[in-house]
């Protein structure tokens, strides 16, 4: 139990102090120092052996090779990459499916929000919180896709959130597990009565918070006016030959190691362990700093009434750290499990099968043998280079029978069948099966049995998803109250959002990535099997449905390229669109018919024209033909009168005569048809433009035109029964 010369008193003053410790005495701080200490060897020592699994596990993933001297000095030494690729394609799933786009956060509403407020409030917590973490925070993505990686191989590691003074907004950055240590059997990090967070401070980092007021004067001590200790414990050499480098000899570039414990101790001696952060240097366990992890009165909770009146019941701490799990311990302890432990008995199993086939095969083409007494040449290693011949001095015969080649086997196929079947299991555990790493699944696949063998190779992935988008939840719950505490209460953010929007609703907080999608293509089918279930089903939010489904295209500035659906009118019924669709067709069709119709009218018109023009020649030809057989018939008639002296020739004139006014009649006759013809030749050929012009000449002017007509060039005119007219032109 800490016994302490000096303690404190819980009040407003003391939780509001940045420093306790000048509160104190040396030897006060002195105990407080070893206890602190005590509990974290205590603690480091409960994980001790997960942490030699999952160093074994960081040296298959790096591919370190240890030396070796079996079967022989420089034997085969291959590290298989099996953990290497397992952590690849986990990253490569998670990465991109986790933080997709510019919109990290949601902030969710629960219950009637009749007037719009509460959706209004959740859009600008989530768009200033999004921001944030991309654009204020630029580490944050940097330290998330490092965690991601971290996490596949070690299986846990954590994030620890705070606001910095120095760069004055709120941080998470990352903290891998071997820099957090934990009691192994804690229920949580946030039950855990003792975190200890490692963190490297070199000479000028703790100068300046010395300066600062943050920790305590310090500058004058040994410890720190001498060089830094070489940290040489095993954990600590063996992660630097991991890494191939050389611990540094002390000096100034060499950092300290600070301390910072997050724990609970009775320091006003009432009994109970109020929660502290207590920071202090590891090598000296010098104490730098201790301040309260509650920020107000409000967060004790005492005894209302009764002989335990004023009693503190409890305090509820802050929490700064948040764990990320790839695979929950089977044992039950605090740190996950990842691929480093998982695959790592597999992994060393398919090295040695490697080697083994690597080394039976050097000794096949490299292999020695035994020289008899009977072999006499020069003694020494013998070697033979191509188109060489040596001289020995022995016979062929002899050299044939005491020269023996040692009995080396080839190397085993059931070894290799048994690498096979090793490496073929690594790929069933880790998901890395040939189909979903891209590899071609075989010809004549279906496409159904292929997208099936893609889901059930990605189920392994969906729990784990669940689980890193559970810890990015609990991350922005602690980002959410942070902004809370620190955001000034006068001031607008991004979006016009102020600290009253963070305040209270820390549950609605939550990733806006989906922990059932573990590809892009998922993502996207259900953003179209949304879009088509909301275009035939009444009730569902178009703008939202929409917005998603451009959101799963990676579509940039959707706010431009999309206004929303409010304000305009809403559609037409199908049936009425459909029904006006089919009336403008019809229009349509009949505006595009009209040039054809008269274009056929046209050709029409012309064929009847040219009919017309071939019966009017043909009655000309005719006419011309009657009257020059009248001129011949006048003249027989003129020569028979003259000649005529007998009643016969009398005769003979007057049937000439007769014939004569038969044919002019036949040529009255052609007149009044050529007469018809012309008129409807005219309105045939001539356009109605030119006979409207016509038309439109006075009366009293003797109007006509000149139209050219596949009969020649005719003058048209109006005659007083409105009949056309058409008269030969001269050329």
């Amino acid at each position: 139990m800490l016994k302490l010369e000096n303690t404190i008193k819980l009040n407003k003053e003391t939780i509001e102090s940045p420093n306790l410790c000048d509160r104190f005495t040396t030897t006060d701080l002195t105990n407080i120092g070893t206890i602190c200490f005590e509990g974290y060897l205590h603690d480091e020592q409960s994980r001790k052996q997960w942490l030699r699994r999952n160093e074994a596990g960081m040296d298959l993933a790096l591919q370190v090779q240890k030396a070796k001297t079996f079967p022989w000095p420089d034997c085969a030494n291959v590290a298989f990459p099996l953990v290497t690729i397992a952590a690849m394609q986990f990253h490569a799933r998670a990465y991109p499916a986790l933080i997709s786009g510019n919109k990290i956060v949601k902030c969710a509403v629960f219950g009637d929000d009749e007037t719009g407020e509460q959706t209004a409030r959740a859009t600008r917590v989530s768009d200033y919180m999004s921001w944030q973490l991309l654009y204020q925070d630029r580490s944050w993505e940097e330290q998330e896709d490092k965690a991601i990686f971290n996490l596949s191989i070690v299986g846990t590691n954590f994030k620890k959130s705070y606001y910095s003074p120095s760069v004055r907004h709120n941080v998470s950055e990352l903290v891998l597990a071997k820099d957090l240590v934990l009691n192994y059997w804690s229920k949580s990090v946030n039950e855990s009565p003792r975190k200890t967070h490692l963190i490297p401070k070199y000479r000028n980092e703790i100068h300046e918070n010395v300066l600062r007021g943050i920790w305590r004067d310090v500058l004058n001590e040994a410890w720190f006016q001498g060089p830094p200790p070489t940290r040489v414990s095993q954990e600590q050499a063996e992660s630097d030959k991991r890494q191939g480098v050389t611990p540094p000899q002390p000096d100034d570039a060499t950092a300290y190691m600070v301390m910072e414990q997050h724990c609970q101790m009775d320091l006003d001696g009432d009994g109970y362990d109020e929660p502290y952060i207590i920071t202090m240097e590891q090598s000296s366990r010098t104490v730098l700093r201790i301040v309260t992890r509650f920020d107000t009165e409000e967060a004790i909770e005492r005894v209302a009434a009764g002989p335990y009146k004023g009693k503190i019941i409890q305090i509820i701490a802050n929490e700064y750290f948040t764990s990320k799990i790839f695979i929950p311990s089977p044992d039950g302890g605090i740190y996950g499990i990842g691929f480093g432990v998982f695959l790592g008995p597999l992994n060393e199993a398919v090295n040695s099968l490697v080697n083994m086939l690597l080394d039976a095969g050097t000794m096949q083409t490299t292999s020695g043998g035994f020289l008899g007494r009977g072999a006499k040449f020069r003694s020494g290693v013998q070697t033979l280079a191509p188109f060489e011949w040596k001289r020995v001095d022995c016979s062929g015969d002899d050299l044939r029978k005491n020269v023996f080649p040692l009995p080396v086997n080839a190397p085993s196929d059931v070894l290799f069948q048994l690498l096979s079947l090793l490496i073929n299991y690594t790929s069933r555990v880790s998901g890395t099966t040939d189909i979903t790493v891209g590899e071609n699944p075989g010809q004549n696949t279906p496409a159904s049995t292929t997208q099936t063998m893609v889901e059930m190779g990605s189920k392994i992935y969906t729990a784990i998803f669940k689980r890193c988008w559970r810890s990015l939840r609990d991350e922005f719950q602690l980002l959410y109250t942070l902004n809370g505490i620190y955001m000034p209460p006068d001031g607008k953010g991004l979006g016009g959002v102020t600290k009253a929007d963070f305040i209270g609703g820390r549950d609605l907080i939550s990733p806006v990535a989906d922990p059932t999608l573990v590809s892009e293509g998922a993502r996207l089918q259900q953003a179209i099997a949304l879009k088509t279930a909301a275009a035939t089903t009444p009730g569902y939010d178009k703008d939202a449905v929409e917005i998603r489904y451009l959101q799963a295209l990676n579509v940039e500035a959707i706010e431009q390229v999309f206004k929303g659906t409010k304000g305009t009118p809403p559609p037409k019924d199908p049936a009425i669109a459909l029904e006006e669709l089919k009336i403008q067709g019809a229009a349509q069709l009949k505006q595009l018919d009209a040039p054809l119709e008269q274009a056929r009218l046209e050709l029409e018109r012309t064929k009847i024209a040219g009919e017309q023009e071939t019966t009017v020649m043909k009655l000309q030809e005719e006419q011309r033909l009657n009257n020059a057989k009248i001129t011949e018939l006048m003249a027989k008639a003129a020569e028979a009168g003259a000649n005529a002296q007998s009643e016969q020739a009398y005769a003979q004139v007057a049937m000439i005569n007769a014939e004569i006014a038969r044919t002019k009649a036949a040529n009255d006759h052609i007149n009044t048809t050529l007469d018809r013809e012309s008129k409807h030749l005219i309105q045939e050929m001539v356009s109605q433009t030119e006979l409207a012009k016509l038309a439109a000449k006075p009366e009293n002017s003797a109007p006509s035109i000149h139209v050219t007509l596949p009969g020649g060039k005719k003058k048209i005119s109006k005659g007083p029964d409105g009949a056309y007219i058409s008269e030969d032109v001269a050329t």
